[in-house]
């Protein structure tokens, strides 16, 4: 393939993720709800993650691999504790 293909390739990934980090955060910013927030977090993580992936595809190495566990640790446990936070108890717990 041509390098002028692949230069602009690159640059058009790197412009759609940029794109997408900022929706991200205008979303985390704005809301208007906490599970709004909390979807938008885990897409900016998201986006995050495949950046460095990317990166590390550009560059052709897998120094980033760590950072990008930690990431997606990070999304999960967030989401889980967010979830928790948010979900209906039990009936068995509830108070009459």
């Amino acid at each position: 393939m041509n390098s002028v293909v692949i230069s602009v390739l690159y640059i058009t990934i790197g412009a759609l993720f940029t794109a997408g980090a900022l929706a991200s955060v205008y979303r985390v910013v704005r809301g208007p709800s906490l599970i709004d927030r909390v979807i938008a977090s885990d897409v900016l993580l998201t986006t995050l993650i495949l950046a460095a992936g990317a990166e590390m595809v550009y560059n052709d190495h897998t120094r980033s691999v760590p950072m990008m566990v930690a990431l997606a640790a990070t999304a999960v446990l967030g989401s889980i504790a967010v979830a928790r936070h948010v979900s209906p108890r039990d009936s068995a717990q509830a108070k009459p």
